[in-house]
């Protein structure tokens, strides 16, 4: 392809993608789904000249996944304000991404052993990455809610990304090893694993914050994201939960490190990190909607249409969709948190983190844990399914029930759970 040519179409989808924001604000519909859209009329277009040839995709789909799964989580984190008021909030959240997950894994897993006759491992790690709530698809859509409602889709699908990464990395080494996947051994030491991430990641943040204020050189925050992205794939590549130091780095960064245990916090000028927020922050967007914009280009682009013939792959999907709301609705219905259910309980769309484990169950050397019924035309439809119905909810959202909900519920009053 002429050089000429790439630079002419690299800016139009880019424009395209902002275009494509912007009608996401005005009318609630996804602007992922118009990207995936469009990455598919390109392939189309593509096949009819004659370039056919995708492989460079298996590699920078994952790549482009990664980094931009480690921004969004970034900045999510980075606008969460953590006050001893929200507490309540956290772990609302907190409760809701793990009980509504493991409650997925668990009725898909059985819909997929008994129904569609897959083997109970297999099964089990199929079911993980259509469990997992996208909060590269769900943070932007809470936008236009109440702060409350806001802040808990956020904590909930940040939680919900690395908790499925968790469990879906323990469930991998443990089937992998022919091991139970209930082992209190292994459960032991996950444990001291998280633990050790946590502490690991309060050191790392500190040193991090160091040498923002550090560094005198114009370019400082490309060089903090690069290091952030070398410790979780270090992380990553010994199997830690890796993701969670972004979260934590992010959120101690988003509150200037004054969290920060004290004798951290006196080495540092708390002032200045809050000053520096604000460019990395921009920085942290942007480079997000950039890494976002083609990582669902490309993803569209890498289908065909083609293969959409068949009746099986759609009556799956809906199957897996309605399996989701359900598990949702009995949690949020149970627990009956001082939240708008009636958005609330659409928010759960599946997408980048999905894709992205989907993309490693392609890359295992055994073959007995892969299976042709749940392939990537269901993960596609699961992913467009989930978002229109979102879409739904977000559209059902009535203005004067959040006005409502403000004056029955202040602030300060309706971040626990009534139970």
């Amino acid at each position: 392809m002429k050089t000429s040519l790439i630079l002419i179409l690299l800016p139009l989808l880019i424009i395209f993608s902002y275009l494509f924001d912007l009608i996401a604000k005005k009318t609630k519909f996804p602007s992922v789904i118009l990207l995936m859209i469009t990455g598919i009329i390109a392939r189309k277009i593509a096949n009819s000249y004659g370039f056919t040839n995708t492989y460079f995709l298996d590699s920078l789909i994952p790549v482009l996944g990664t980094i931009g799964l480690i921004l969004i989580v970034m900045e999510g984190a980075l606008e969460l304000e953590i006050k001893k008021e929200k507490i309540g909030l956290i772990i609302s959240g907190f409760m809701s991404a793990l009980v509504v997950l493991l409650l997925n894994i668990l009725l898909l897993k059985s819909f997929f052993v008994v129904v569609l006759q897959i083997p109970v491992d297999t099964a089990i790690l199929y079911s993980i990455p259509l469990s997992i709530i996208s909060s590269a698809v769900a943070i932007p859509s809470a936008n236009s809610f109440i702060d409350n409602d806001k802040e808990f889709v956020v904590y909930e699908s940040t939680f919900s990304d690395i908790l499925g990464i968790v469990i879906f990395n323990y469930c991998i080494l443990q089937i992998g090893s022919n091991e139970p996947i209930i082992d209190s051994s292994a459960l032991y030491k996950l444990s001291i694993d998280i633990l050790g991430i946590i502490f690991l990641s309060l050191f790392i943040t500190f040193i991090l914050a160091k040498l923002i204020q550090k560094i005198d050189h114009h370019v400082k925050f490309f060089l903090i994201l690069a290091i952030l992205i070398l410790v979780y794939a270090i992380g990553k590549y010994f199997h830690f939960p890796s993701l969670l130091t972004i979260f934590i780095f992010g959120i101690f960064l988003g509150n200037g490190g004054g969290l920060l245990p004290g004798f951290m916090k006196k080495s540092i000028d708390t002032n200045e990190t809050k000053n520096s927020l604000h460019e990395f922050h921009i920085l942290t967007s942007e480079s997000t909607f950039i890494v976002r914009t083609f990582f669902f280009l490309f993803f569209g682009f890498s289908i065909t249409l083609e293969s959409f013939v068949s009746i099986q792959p759609y009556l799956y999907a809906l199957v897996i969709l309605f399996i989701m709301f359900v598990a949702r609705y009995i949690y949020l219905s149970i627990t009956k948190l001082n939240f708008n259910l009636t958005p609330l309980i659409y928010m759960s769309p599946r997408g980048l983190i999905s894709i992205l484990l989907f993309f490693q169950l392609g890359t295992l050397n055994d073959p007995s844990l892969k299976t042709d019924i749940i392939d990537e035309r269901v993960l596609l439809l699961v992913i467009l399914f989930s978002m229109i119905l979102m879409l739904v909810g977000t559209l059902k959202k009535d203005p004067n029930n959040d006005i409502n909900h403000e004056i029955n519920n202040p602030v300060d009053e309706n971040l626990k759970p009534n139970n």
